[in-house]
């Protein structure tokens, strides 16, 4: 199974709800597909939600970089929620952990974009 992803409004702040696996192929790439396209729409605050992601390989860690990128250089921000410890222990191998602010609870996560 690839990743499922469907977003939501919590005020101004897109949540994106994703589960299943992060991988090489359909789910990297729809994922890339999925942030574009919220951007394209004028979504500058977007929070991902990976507690229903069972797995994240390098092309799914990729992607999430790409996405945070494209997001950063339209002036909005990319911020994680319900982080795994599997994925919270790959971030930091990757050093990415000081790329992304990544919280356990939704709601500070919110609340962290009108700081």
């Amino acid at each position: 199974m690839s990743v499922k992803l469907t977003s939501r409004q919590v005020g101004d702040v897109t949540v994106i709800d994703a589960a299943g696996r992060l991988t090489l192929g359909e789910g990297a790439s729809a994922f890339r597909d999925y942030i574009r396209d919220l951007a394209g729409k004028g979504n500058k605050k977007l929070l991902l939600n990976l507690s229903d992601v069972s797995y994240i390989d390098s092309s799914g860690i990729g992607e999430m970089v790409s996405g945070f990128t494209s997001i950063t250089n339209n002036g909005g921000q990319l911020k994680l929620v319900g982080l795994s410890k599997r994925v919270k222990d790959l971030l930091q191998i990757t050093k990415l952990y000081t790329v992304f602010e990544a919280f356990d609870d939704e709601a500070q996560a919110v609340r962290s974009f009108h700081q």
